[in-house]
């Protein structure tokens, strides 16, 4: 991806992030409600997507016509505290009135190639994302594409095997799937992080450029410059 394509933004706090990027996903989805009556979403897993999550349970929103998808899921039971989508529900859904049949959980308690296969056919049935949210590790990783990996990317969800953090089975969107959305941000909060963004903004080939958007993709960053 150029890096003419991404745009960075730095805040000050983690508390100016995070208000930030609630104030974006519910602008586009007003946006997306008022165009198309429908607003797509994928969620990213990790504590600053927490945040934001927590944010949004108290915002006034047309709940029912918001359609939830996850980027990537570890292969646990359902309601495994370590899951994104059980750090979703606690923190955000379980809260608002979205249908349940408009939030498709990734169905990894079944395994990386069956989930992987059942979340390929929730995704064949769709168009493009209206908004996807991604993360950043230590690694440059996002979702669950890590460094040295590679992917099949004429799939959308792809089954893992050999992630280098536990648990190493996984289900992730591919890159291709990730970047067919109107708009990618990434939320990429502490120092830790910094190694990453350099590696990034070096133009090095890290999984979190492979995911692009015609637009651009944004980038909110704390702590990382």
């Amino acid at each position: 991806m150029s890096l003419k394509n991404t745009k960075w933004q730095s805040f000050e706090s983690q508390v100016s992030l995070d208000q930030a990027a609630m104030d974006r996903v519910e602008r586009l989805a007003e946006a997306s409600i008022k165009v198309r009556g429908q607003f797509h979403l994928v969620l990213a897993g990790g504590s600053t997507p927490k945040n934001v999550y927590t944010l949004l349970k108290n915002i006034s929103a047309d709940w029912h016509k918001w359609q939830i998808y996850f980027g990537d899921e570890r292969c646990l039971e359902p309601n495994h505290q370590e899951r994104n989508s059980t750090m979703a529900f606690e923190a955000w859904l379980n809260h608002v009135d979205i249908p349940a049949q408009n939030i498709h959980v990734i169905p990894a308690e079944l395994g990386p190639v069956e989930g992987a296969h059942l979340y390929n056919k929730t995704l064949s049935q769709l168009g493009d994302f209206d908004l996807v949210l991604l993360g950043l590790g230590e690694d440059a990783h996002t979702a669950s594409l890590f460094p040295g990996h590679s992917w099949d990317n004429s799939l959308d969800a792809l089954a893992v095997f050999d992630a280098p953090k536990p648990p190493p089975l996984r289900i992730s969107m591919s890159p291709a799937r990730l970047s067919r959305s109107k708009s990618v941000l990434f939320l990429v909060s502490g120092i830790e992080k910094q190694t990453a963004i350099n590696q990034w903004k070096a133009g090095d080939a890290i999984p979190a450029s492979t995911v692009t958007c015609n637009d651009g993709v944004d980038v909110f960053c704390f702590n990382v410059s």
